[in-house]
């Protein structure tokens, strides 16, 4: 069967349900605002800072290997995934999705002020050129997993059929999280990294 097809079904689903994704789409605005109203508190200020930092130091400019990197950062993402399509078992679960969300939502708007008032030019090539259209396209998948989940909590009936659903939604899901690492590792390798760095 052609893998494209349910990549193509998983997502023309969830974004049938324009309802909730619009939900998750102003959830990510509101927790994206709120990271740059707040970032002015010292603790909040300080978190963030140490979140640019490790980006900066473990991911932009590291002597790590990009491969290295791209499997660290995609076992992240996938825990995430992870977190968002289980919540599809039942409706209590469902809290899930949101709060990856608007975490990342939160931790996104207080970051890209860091990078832009901190790093200045340095840090706005950072962003665009690797951290914003990263960022935003794996949100995109975990907002279309919390859409995902929210359909298919009220009628999970823990049957085969059912788990076999939810399992080939996440592989689709997570096929599309390794697509935008090796994107990632790519630009890291083109813009950032020596070629040496590979292994």
């Amino acid at each position: 069967m052609n893998p494209f097809f349910h990549v193509r079904d998983c997502f023309s689903r969830a974004l049938g349900r324009k309802k909730t994704l619009i939900a998750f789409l102003a959830l990510f605005l509101v927790g994206f605002v709120l990271g740059m109203v707040f970032i002015t508190t010292p603790a909040i200020y300080d978190y963030h800072l140490t979140v640019c930092d490790r980006f900066v130091n473990r991911v932009c400019f590291s002597d790590r290997s990009v491969l290295e990197i791209f499997f660290e950062r995609a076992l992240g993402h996938g825990l995430l995934l992870i977190l968002a399509a289980a919540a599809g078992v039942h409706p209590v679960a469902c809290v899930f999705p949101p709060i990856v969300i608007g975490y990342r939502a939160y931790t996104f708007g207080g970051s890209l002020y860091i990078f832009f008032s901190v790093y200045r030019v340095s840090g706005a090539f950072i962003v665009l050129a690797l951290y914003l259209p990263i960022h935003l396209l794996v949100d995109a998948v975990l907002c279309c997993a919390g859409v995902l989940s929210f359909f298919r909590a009220p009628h999970f009936g823990f049957g085969k059929g059912d788990w076999l659903a939810l399992v080939a939604d996440f592989l689709c899901l997570f096929a599309v999280v390794l697509a935008i690492g090796l994107a990632e590792m790519l630009l890291l390798l083109a813009l950032f990294h020596p070629l040496g760095n590979i292994f």
